[in-house]
């Protein structure tokens, strides 16, 4: 097993995009999927809690750290396979692999271009934006089965996929190893379904562009709202949109929208959404009064000067900063509008 194992780890806040969190009792680095499952063997077979590390953008780990071991997905890679289909390792950079793609000629998923994190985080939470989302364009996937101790092969339309959400998210049974991707050979991009982004290019909603085109469109919104890394910029010390879009339920959504518009004398945004009615958490989250850059303990931590959904580490905090903060929000659009926000990060040792 090539891995490198350690007895102790600095903070986690080095490896994490929020700078935040303490250290956990072991680290490993895994470089290849075999590495990996021998990893996460040997700690499942010590009683070892275990604690995947791909990009560390879609984590909160909290002050005290993690009491088990933590393993760094490390094995990356990606390869052409069957033509129109890639496979690419779990512990590859998405905006990389994305990157790649696109100057092959590649298209499909250029709209997902500047997400922080790796491949094999993206299916577990259906990671999307711009109108885009993995579950469009995933085929399979590798895991290694913690339960049966094997490797398995599980198809799209076994991850029962929805809105942020797949069966593998909040269960650490399954370790993914590599993710199958169906991708466009013409160099042109999926269907542009985002407005913002359909005003950026120049285009109609439905229009197909040169991937790179899309890809650069893209990158460019998500830097004004802060959302591509950049470590001179607190505004990118994030965990990316900290809070999900809710989703109401069909049967409450009328009282929902009739209590919001009473409360701020217009309609919230609404889209359509399976079982109910999909609500801007950002758009909530700034009628209820928090504006961008809306401070939390010790201005500390802030929500994004450029984009309300984002909680920030202004340089010197701690997790229990960052989830006060959360708690506020949460909490004051709860009262405002009887709405629930439900954080998108995994929280670590630590809830709100």
């Amino acid at each position: 097993m090539n891995t490198a194992r350690t007895p102790a780890l600095p903070k986690l806040s080095a490896y994490t995009t929020l700078r935040l969190g303490g250290p956990a009792r072991h680290f490993v680095s895994a470089v290849t999927s075999e590495d990996l499952v021998a990893a996460v063997r040997e700690a499942d077979a010590a009683g070892e809690p275990v604690l995947l590390l791909g990009g560390g953008s879609n984590l909160v780990v909290a002050d005290a750290g993690f009491d088990g071991t933590l393993i760094e997905v490390a094995n990356t890679g990606w390869r052409r396979d069957d033509g129109d289909v890639v496979e690419v390792e779990a512990g590859q950079n998405w905006d990389a692999f994305v990157a790649g793609l696109v100057g092959a000629g590649l298209g499909g998923l250029e709209c997902l271009s500047g997400i922080p994190g790796s491949v094999g985080a993206t299916p577990i939470q259906n990671v999307g934006a711009y109108g885009c989302e993995v579950a469009e364009s995933i085929v399979s996937l590798e895991l290694y089965d913690r339960r049966t101790r094997e490797v398995r092969t599980l198809k799209a339309d076994e991850l029962g996929f929805a809105y942020r959400t797949s069966v593998l998210k909040g269960t650490d049974t399954g370790v993914v190893l590599s993710v199958r991707f169906e991708i466009r050979e013409d160099g042109l991009s999926a269907p542009i379904r985002y407005a913002e982004l359909a005003r950026t290019l120049g285009v109609e909603i439905g229009a197909r562009v040169p991937a790179a085109e899309a890809r650069e469109a893209v990158l460019e919104l998500r830097r004004g709202k802060g959302m591509v890394l950049d470590p001179d910029d607190h505004d990118t010390w994030s965990a990316g949109s900290f809070f999900t879009n809710p989703i109401v339920p069909s049967a409450e959504a009328d009282g929902v929208l009739a209590r919001i518009t009473d409360s701020v004398g217009s309609e919230a945004p609404q889209y359509p959404a399976e079982g109910g009615v999909k609500l801007s958490a950002a758009w909530l989250i700034e009628r209820a009064g928090f504006a961008k850059g809306y401070p939390g303990p010790g201005n500390r931590v802030s929500l994004s000067t450029k984009h309300t959904l984002a909680l920030t580490n202004r340089g010197d905090a701690t997790t229990e900063d960052l989830l006060a903060l959360a708690r506020e929000v949460r909490d004051g659009v709860y009262e405002r509008f009887g709405v629930r926000l439900h954080p998108e990060p995994l929280l670590i040792n630590c809830v709100i």
